[in-house]
C-alpha cells in the first residue's frame, strides 16, 4: 500500500525526523489557510498523487507552457494561483504514463534555503534477507539514470535483522554522502530514525528524494515515498487509515476487498488462477502462444463460490478482455468448489466471451462433471497447454 508525501512525513516526524513545516489541503481555501499558517516568505505547492516525477509532470488541461505538480511561489496570493491550476486538472509524470492522476489533493510547505540535496532510500534486499539502505551524493535527480551512468555515486549498505542498526551503519552513510562535524553526526542519527520507523512500520520501500542539507546545517527530508507490506497492515490500523482508494484502480481496490490478488495488464485474455506462481506461468504460456494476458489474478488457496464469483466479476469489468482463461490446481482449494463458483458466476454475468477452463487436483472429476453438465459453453482443456492454445484459438476465432 502507499501513501501520500504528507502522510508519509507526519510518520517520519513521530520518530524524531526532520522535515519542513507544512499543511495538507482538500481544497483552495485550504490551501490558502495553510500558507497562511507559515512564516513564508517563500512557499512550495505540491500535488499529492502516488506517483513520482510531478516537479516535471505536466498537466492535461493546462498549455504546454505551464509550469509542473511542484511549484516554489513568493506569496500567498501565489499559493491560491497555483492551488485553482491544480486541482481537479489530470497530472501526468514519466510513472503515470498517458492517463495521468487526477489531482484531488495538495501539500502547501515552506521554502526552504537548499546547500546540497542527497538520496536515501531503504528497501527489503531479498538476495541477502537484510534491509539494504541505498544512499546517493546525487539527490533531487533521476536515481535510475545516476545507477545506470555513474553508479560508483551510489553505495549500498545492507543491515542484517538480527543485530538491527548498529553505529558503523550510520557512520557508512555519513561517509557515502562526503558529510562531516556536525552534519555527519546529524546523518548517523537520521540514518538510525529511519532504519527503526521502517522496520516497526513494516514499510516495503522508504524513499527520501532529496533529503536536504540546509544553509543552517541542517538534514531535512525534502520529499519522501513509503509504501507498506499489505501483509502486515492488520498491526497498523491507522497506517491502513491512511489507504487513498482514489489513487487506485477501481478493479484493484474491489479486488482487495475479497482478498484477491489482482494486477491490471494491457493483454486481452483474462487469466483466473490460484497460486501465484501458476498464475505467472498461465501469464507466459499464453504469451507464448501469441497473445497477451489482461491480469493477474490470484484467488488463492481457499477460495468460496463468492470470492470466484467476485473475480470474474472484476476480470470482466475491464473493456478489453475478449476470453477467460481459468488455470486451477486444486490441492487445499477443491475443484467442484471451484466449478461451483465458475457456473455461478457465468450465469449471473451473463458471460459472453469464450471460456476455458483447466481443472487439475482434489475432486478433479467432480469439477468437471460439474462444469459438463452446467449447459453452459464452456471449454474444458487437459493440460496447461490445452489451455493456452484453446483460449488463444477461441479469441482470435472471435475477433
Amino acid at each position: 500500500m502507499n501513501i501520500h508525501e504528507y502522510q508519509a512525513k507526519t510518520l517520519l516526524a513521530t520518530y524524531g525526523v526532520g522535515i519542513p513545516s507544512g499543511h495538507p489541503a482538500l481544497s483552495v481555501g485550504e490551501a490558502v489557510k495553510a500558507a497562511k499558517a507559515l512564516p513564508g516568505p517563500l512557499y512550495v505547492v505540491k500535488a499529492q498523487i502516488h506517483a513520482g516525477g510531478r516537479g516535471k509532470g505536466k498537466f492535461k488541461e493546462l498549455g504546454p507552457e505551464a509550469k509542473g505538480g511542484v511549484r516554489l511561489v513568493k506569496s500567498v496570493e501565489e499559493v491560491e494561483a497555483a492551488a485553482r491550476e491544480m486541482f481537479g486538472n489530470t497530472l501526468v509524470t514519466v510513472q503515470t504514463g498517458d492517463a495521468g492522476k487526477q489531482v484531488n489533493r495538495l501539500y502547501v510547505t515552506d521554502g526552504v534555503d537548499i546547500a546540497h540535496e542527497h538520496y536515501l532510500s531503504m528497501l527489503v534486499d531479498r538476495a541477502t534477507g537484510r534491509v539494504a539502505m541505498v544512499v546517493s551524493t546525487e539527490g533531487g535527480v533521476d536515481i535510475e539514470t545516476v545507477a545506470h551512468e555513474t553508479p560508483e555515486k551510489i553505495t549500498s549498505i545492507t543491515i542484517d535483522p538480527a543485530t538491527g542498526f548498529m553505529p558503523h551503519h550510520g557512520r557508512a552513510v555519513a561517509f557515502a554522502l562526503k558529510l562531516e562535524g556536525a552534519i555527519a553526526k546529524a546523518a548517523q542519527k537520521l540514518a538510525k530514525q529511519l532504519f527503526e520507523a521502517f522496520v516497526a512500520l513494516d514499510c516495503e520501500m522508504l524513499e527520501i528524494n532529496p533529503l536536504v542539507e540546509t544553509d543552517a546545517g541542517e538534514l531535512l527530508v525534502l520529499d519522501t515515498k513509503m509504501s507498506f507490506d499489505d501483509n502486515a497492515l492488520y498491526r497498523h490500523p491507522d497506517i491502513a487509515a491512511l489507504r487513498d482508494e482514489t489513487e487506485e484502480d477501481p478493479a484493484e481496490v474491489e479486488a482487495s476487498r475479497y482478498d484477491l490478488a489482482y494486477i491490471k495488464l494491457d493483454g486481452s485474455i483474462g487469466c483466473m488462477v490460484n497460486g501465484a506462481g501458476l498464475a505467472m506461468a498461465t501469464m507466459d504460456i499464453i504469451k507464448l502462444n501469441g497473445a497477451f494476458p489482461a491480469n493477474f489474478l490470484d484467488v488463492g488457496g481457499g477460495a468460496t463460490r463468492e470470492k470466484v464469483t467476485a473475480a470474474f466479476k472484476i476480470i470482466l469489468s475491464d473493456p478489453a478482455v475478449e476470453g477467460i482463461l481459468v488455470n486451477i490446481f486444486g490441492g487445499i482449494m477443491r475443484c467442484d468448489v471451484i466449478a461451483d463458483g465458475i457456473v455461478a458466476a457465468a450465469r449471473e454475468v451473463n458471460l459472453s466471451v469464450p471460456l476455458v477452463v483447466r481443472l487439475e487436483g482434489t475432486n478433479v472429476s467432480q469439477g468437471k462433471d460439474i462444469l459438463a453438465n452446467s449447459g453452459l459453453p464452456i471449454i474444458a482443456a487437459d493440460g496447461l497447454g490445452d489451455a493456452a492454445r484453446k483460449i488463444v484459438a477461441e479469441v482470435k476465432q472471435a475477433g
